[in-house]
């Protein structure tokens, strides 16, 4: 037991090292005035900061990525949660056609994905195209299965059908049923999905490029125009991109707590 403990500390010790050590890099060179001819930054400076972080189009980025992160893990958590509860209820067999619409997304390439919206959805009478709605309904199709799997693993989880009875029996309705029983029952899923979802659009370059380009600048075409002429302020912008994502993920998981449903007690149907 004693060598089998010492190898799990040695495991998770080398992963936590693998994952930290390339940021405290990346932090390092930002700060360093130059870093090329040892094997520690010849000095320490945050020139970089101050110049990537001054221009007007630093927060404008920042809000564009945030409003289009937010907007799809919103979008799509309303969408998937009820269809999927839908489905495994009214229809099981269906949930061969999310396996496979889930793994679209791993297969097509950001580039084609791009290509095919575009085609498709020139000749559908509506404003879409060079327009944020394009952007955010393929967002919605890169995201997807990130925002499934964990919902459907959450309703795997649990007696979704012995749970919507007794709500019925209750005199609940399918909507009663959903928010009041179900939903609280898998929100640790729905919130792992959401955060999935936020975390992958606050980081997609390819389809924003381009599908919209800087008519929609988003903080990772913000990051890449950098990387063409600096590296220390490119490496600036990628702890500043990382942080705020922790950020944002320890927030709505402290929100989330905070404002837990209790699933215990309480009449369905609201007798």
């Amino acid at each position: 037991m004693r060598m089998n403990a010492f190898w799990r500390s040695v495991v998770i010790m080398a992963f936590l090292a693998f994952m930290i050590i390339p940021l405290i890099a990346t932090f390092m060179f930002s700060i360093s005035t130059r870093w090329d001819r040892s094997l520690l930054p010849e000095g320490l400076t945050l020139e970089w900061w101050k110049t990537v972080t001054s221009r007007g189009a630093f927060l404008l980025t920042i809000k564009n990525s945030f409003y289009i992160s937010l907007a799809t893990a919103f979008a799509l958590g309303v969408l998937v949660t009820p269809t999927v509860y839908w489905a495994y209820i009214k229809l099981p067999r269906g949930k061969v056609i999310f396996e496979v619409m889930s793994a679209f997304s791993f297969g097509i390439p950001g580039v084609i994905l791009a290509l095919a919206l575009i085609r498709f959805y020139s000749g559908v009478p509506l404003p879409l195209i060079n327009t944020t709605n394009i952007l955010l309904l393929a967002c919605m199709e890169l995201s997807f299965p990130f925002m499934y799997r964990p919902v459907a693993n959450a309703l795997d989880s649990i007696d979704v059908r012995t749970l919507t009875e007794a709500s019925q029996s209750l005199g609940g309705n399918w909507l009663q049923t959903l928010t009041r029983i179900i939903l609280p029952n898998i929100m640790p899923g729905v919130m792992s999905g959401f955060l999935l979802v936020f975390s992958t659009v606050f980081a997609e370059f390819t389809l924003t490029n381009l599908l919209i380009g800087a008519r929609f600048k988003t903080f990772p075409i913000y990051l890449v125009e950098f990387t063409r002429f600096d590296g220390r302020q490119a490496s600036a912008l990628a702890v500043i991109s990382f942080v705020m994502a922790w950020a944002v993920s320890l927030l709505i998981l402290w929100v989330t707590r905070k404002r837990a449903i209790p699933t215990g007690g309480g009449p369905v149907a609201g007798h």
